[in-house]
């Protein structure tokens, strides 16, 4: 398993679709990814310019494949991501303002 930490920007006119989806666990029940997804999005940070980051844990090659293809091209464009040790991530966006709030 690879852990990386995920940059993209969001799309403005989808982010309350995507809040909506998270409060509703919309994603939890995607097999094999969605309860990882699920935690991260709820967690993921904005920085200063607007783009979304969090850390996500990944099977695929490329990272983040199905990720993409279920969710993650519909609510954000632009994702990059840069491999990291598990936490390490996190650890470097936890100051961040929250993507989600409430």
């Amino acid at each position: 398993m690879a852990h990386y930490l995920v940059r993209a920007k969001p799309k403005p006119e989808r982010l309350q679709e995507l809040h909506d989806r998270l409060r509703s666990h919309a994603f939890t029940g995607l097999r094999p990814f969605g309860q990882a997804l699920t935690r991260s999005l709820e967690d993921a940070r904005t920085e200063p310019d607007g783009t979304a980051i969090w850390e996500e844990e990944d099977y695929c090659s490329p990272p983040l494949a199905q990720e993409r293809a279920a969710v993650l091209d519909t609510y954000f464009d632009e994702i990059r991501v840069e491999q990291v040790a598990a936490g390490q991530g996190w650890e470097r966006i936890e100051a961040l303002p929250k993507l989600i709030r409430g």
